[in-house]
């Protein structure tokens, strides 16, 4: 045998390290959307007073 063929084990592992990237990958997507502000959410950048006081 020299090894060019993957045994089931190999296979097997292999679905199963893609399974585990795709659930953290799932993972990551669901919170970046639950920390996600909506725009609408957001307000206005207003200057400080101290940048406008020789206006």
């Amino acid at each position: 045998m020299d090894g060019a063929q993957a045994g089931p084990e190999q296979n097997r592992g292999e679905q199963i390290d893609a399974a585990e990237r795709e659930a953290a990958r799932q993972r990551l997507l669901a919170q970046a959307e639950a920390d996600r502000i909506p725009a609408e959410e957001t307000t206005r950048a207003v200057p400080e007073r101290r940048w406008r006081h020789g206006q």
